[in-house]
């Protein structure tokens, strides 16, 4: 965001402010009533961004967070199309061995468990 849109922004809460309270003393609230109105109204819309902010924010869809995905992806992909045939045939076996490893010690985990 500019700096600009963020003035803009900041303008047009303290413009909706206004107009809240304008219209809460127009509809027969007493000037402090239509104040504490106007302050509840504007602080649930700052508490309701703040929560979106925080989700975004923890679940990683935050645009920082993509950006740095989606260069981590294009550097790992320029890696995989920089390997030689025989290096990516000797990961995919690694790979392969791994996956194999891991299995095998999963099904020993359990068939301890099934011993019991």
């Amino acid at each position: 965001m500019r700096r600009i849109d963020v003035i803009g922004v900041g303008l047009g809460i303290f413009a909706a402010g206004g107009i809240a309270y304008w219209l809460l003393q127009n509809t027969g609230l007493d000037s402090a009533t239509a104040g504490i109105w106007t302050q509840a109204i504007l602080v649930s819309g700052l508490i309701g961004w703040l929560l979106t902010y925080l989700l975004r924010a923890l679940s990683h869809k935050m645009t920082y967070a993509q950006q740095l995905q989606n260069y981590q992806d294009a550097v790992l992909q320029k890696r995989l199309e920089a390997l030689t045939p025989d290096e990516l045939a000797r990961i995919k076996a690694e790979i392969a061995s791994e996956k194999h490893d891991r299995n095998q010690g999963s099904n020993v985990g359990t068939q301890a468990d099934e011993s019991h």
